[in-house]
């Protein structure tokens, strides 16, 4: 199967870049779509990490890249973009979106699937899993078996859910001021007996057949992660994710080798740079990149590499908009080390009304669209209708 760089050189320099535009909607974790205008009336659309105000401005940064380039030199324009000579120019999250809206244009003009144009497809859907909070009540045996019914017979048919211990804080913890960003706290050994007892009874209603995932926030220091990972090492968590704060340091070294449970960060690292010391220095079981903060296509593609050199898995973060998930599937099917996916798709609802096409999810793997490009065709109506207060339609 040709990839890009092999069909590119039947159509170089036929179309022309006109134009770059951003706007935001409602729900989606104020991240803003991309729009890619070109001269031949075919348009790219992607997600950038970032609200619709930062990535126009951005955009005004990189549209002398942009407008008048050939859409398909991606690697070429995605290596301008990110390497500008000041490089607070070089907004990765705005990058990302640019360059998904890019990749999408040349699955058009090619008449190829984005997952087509990559390296061919691995699998023909990926796996999800979804951040539920858990059980209302963690104590209560009918509420964690209630919440656990609920995950089976989902129609989705869900096997990994992930969920942090935020509803144990005053609920049998002390109270906290628990959110990202904090600094690294330290957890008491009683803390981290009600948190051992909590995921415990979860793991009793849920069973082994539904894998767990443990979020933290980036909230802990080092011996508090530690302690973590020991606490709820009985109930066989996939992994304990982001224990500590977001940069590497030789303790996430020091956590994943004192650690019995896999230890996995990166939603919020940018591009392979920020991925390599943590690979080098063999400090995580799994990474963790989000599409939209870390480079897009071509930057997670390189993140992926670096991974398979160092036998890492690649898992992906994603609480975005349908555009998001759907090119995090065409990224995930097209990553030979690739294992899952975040996704909001069953807790969003504007996840499946954005597209004439419907999302197509079936035992927990959501299927790759085959169609040019990212393969959706967005609404214009439901678009308007769910812009941000105050948003312009594609500015």
């Amino acid at each position: 199967m040709k990839t890009l760089d092999a069909l590119s050189e039947l159509e170089k320099n036929q179309v022309r870049i006109t134009g770059v535009k951003a706007m935001q909607l409602k729900n989606q974790a104020g991240q803003s779509l991309v729009k890619i205008e070109t001269d031949a009336g075919i348009y790219g659309v992607g997600e950038a990490g970032a609200s619709g105000p930062m990535v126009r401005a951005n955009l005004r940064n990189l549209e002398p890249i942009l407008i008048g380039s050939d859409p398909l030199e991606i690697k070429k324009l995605y290596t301008r973009m990110v390497n500008q000579m000041h490089t607070y120019r070089s907004n990765i999250p705005t990058v990302s979106g640019v360059d998904i809206a890019l990749w999408d244009l040349a699955g058009k003009i090619l008449n190829r699937p984005i997952s087509a144009l990559i390296t061919g497809r691995f699998r023909e859907a990926i796996p999800l899993y979804i951040n539920t909070g858990g059980p209302s009540d963690w104590f209560d045996r009918a509420s964690c078996q209630d919440w656990a019914q609920q995950m089976k017979e989902h129609p989705y048919g869900w096997k990994t859910v992930k969920f942090g211990f935020e509803r144990l804080m005053g609920r049998g913890l002390p109270e906290r001021r628990y959110s990202a960003g904090q600094m690294s706290q330290t957890l008491t050994a009683t803390e981290l007996e009600v948190i051992r007892r909590g995921y415990e009874n979860c793991r009793e209603a849920l069973g082994f057949d539904t894998d767990i995932i443990i979020h933290c926030h980036n909230e802990w220091d080092l011996p508090t992660a530690i302690g973590l990972a020991q606490a709820v090492a009985p109930i066989k968590p996939l992994w304990l994710e982001d224990a500590m704060p977001v940069w590497y340091s030789d303790s996430w070294k020091a956590l994943k080798q004192a650690s019995p449970v896999r230890i996995l960060t990166g939603e919020k690292l940018e591009a392979a740079r920020e991925f390599l010391p943590f690979l080098m220095n063999n400090a995580l079981d799994v990474i963790h990149p989000d599409i939209v903060f870390a480079g897009g296509l071509t930057g997670c593609r390189k993140i992926a590499d670096l991974a398979e050199l160092f036998y890492t898995p690649v898992a992906t973060h994603n609480v975005g908009s349908l555009v998001q998930n759907i090119t995090t599937a065409h990224f995930g099917a097209s990553v030979r080390n690739f294992v899952v996916s975040e996704t909001r798709i069953s807790q969003n609802p504007l996840i499946d009304e954005m597209a004439e096409e419907k999302v197509e999810v079936v035992d927990g793997k959501l299927k790759v669209p085959t169609k040019p490009g990212l393969g959706i065709t967005l609404i214009p109506e439901v678009l308007r209708a769910n812009l941000v207060d105050g948003e312009p339609y594609w500015d």
